[in-house]
């Protein structure tokens, strides 16, 4: 008999396993419940790149990275304006996020395989494939990265960037001397006065940064890319609700793009459309939105108040005089891809 009893025990305990292991996640984040707790959400951003995180005169923050929060708090707050900012240095975004001093990190962040597995943190996508550059002044008569032997080379520290230099002058057996700055503006201002003869970050970070030169048309970025620069946002590892969460909420902005929903149509087209993804993506069917703890319309606030990637895409990233390109979606000629809502 107690034999029976300990075998039927183990059968219980088995069956209550497998069950807990089928079921949806219930949206027990522990940053969501903080987050939703607090009423804000606090996102890690630059000190500064047009295009990507930018305060104007009024502290008013803008950019593709800054839209990604206003994406976030949307979804979570059911309002895209419940956001606060933490400008970060590259030296500290890492500490900032891990230590619990932001929720998210979006922050131009190019995600690496010591970065994804060494430092306690998730990065939840892409927002922006991109690649390292060289600027030079215009005077200088440089047509290519291999002319920059004997150079004196301006970049951040505590970023790829600094890597990738050092490797490229290295294999391509170019004398250089590197000068590394802690703030974006730093490095800037240190080109600008004359101090390197090279800026090199990513080639979206020199279009956005030559804009705040004193004279932008005497200085070229050259056509060397030297590197992959796949840039998303980040969160802690340890809450994998949130980190769910966070990706999808970047996937829908893709995805609206993909399927023709944005700013301008989502509330004609979740009343009217028969497209079996748009209304799963507007929750008018399916459940998709209890398995990160949400609201069913959690996309449509994000639509609504932000818009699709191409609308944050043009809205951020044109004026700075960057294409598309390889950010087009995958069905326009692009690599911008987001998994179906199904």
């Amino acid at each position: 008999f107690n034999k029976m009893i300990r075998k039927l025990l183990i059968l219980i305990v088995g069956l209550g396993l497998i069950a807990s292991c089928g079921s949806k996640d219930d949206g027990g984040s522990k940053t969501l419940k903080e987050v939703q707790s607090r009423g804000i959400l606090r996102c890690g951003v630059s000190q500064g790149l047009p295009g990507f995180s930018n305060a104007d005169d009024q502290g008013q923050w803008s950019g593709l990275d800054v839209d990604y929060c206003r994406a976030v708090a949307a979804a979570v707050l059911g309002d895209s304006s419940k956001v606060e900012f933490k400008p970060l240095s590259a030296k500290v975004r890492f500490t900032a996020l891990s230590s619990g001093e932001i929720d998210v990190l979006s922050r131009n962040t190019t995600w690496t395989f010591d970065r994804d597995t060494s430092l306690g943190i998730n990065f939840v996508g892409v927002n922006y494939y991109d690649g390292q550059g060289f600027m030079v002044r215009k005077s200088l008569g440089v047509k290519n990265g291999l002319q920059l032997g004997g150079a004196a080379v301006c970049t951040n520290t505590g970023t790829t960037t600094e890597l990738n230099a050092t490797d490229y002058f290295t294999s391509n057996k170019l004398k250089h001397k590197l000068i590394a700055f802690e703030k974006a503006d730093e490095v800037v201002a240190a080109y600008d006065k004359g101090r390197c003869d090279v800026y090199t970050t990513d080639r979206s970070g020199l279009a956005a940064q030559k804009t705040k030169l004193s004279n932008p048309s005497e200085h070229v970025v050259l056509p060397n890319t030297i590197s992959k620069e796949p840039l998303g946002p980040a969160v802690r590892q340890g809450d994998d609700s949130w980190a769910n969460l966070a990706r999808w909420v970047l996937n829908a902005m893709i995805v609206a793009e993909e399927l023709g929903v944005n700013s301008n149509n989502v509330s004609s087209l979740r009343d009217d459309s028969e497209n079996p993804e748009i209304q799963r993506l507007l929750g008018k069917s399916g459940d998709l939105a209890s398995n990160i703890g949400l609201n069913p319309d959690w996309a449509y606030n994000i639509i609504s108040q932000v818009g699709n990637y191409k609308e944050s895409f043009d809205r951020n990233i044109n004026p700075i005089g960057l294409s598309r390109g390889i950010n087009k979606l995958w069905n326009k000629g692009g690599i911008l891809y987001a998994p179906p809502f199904r």
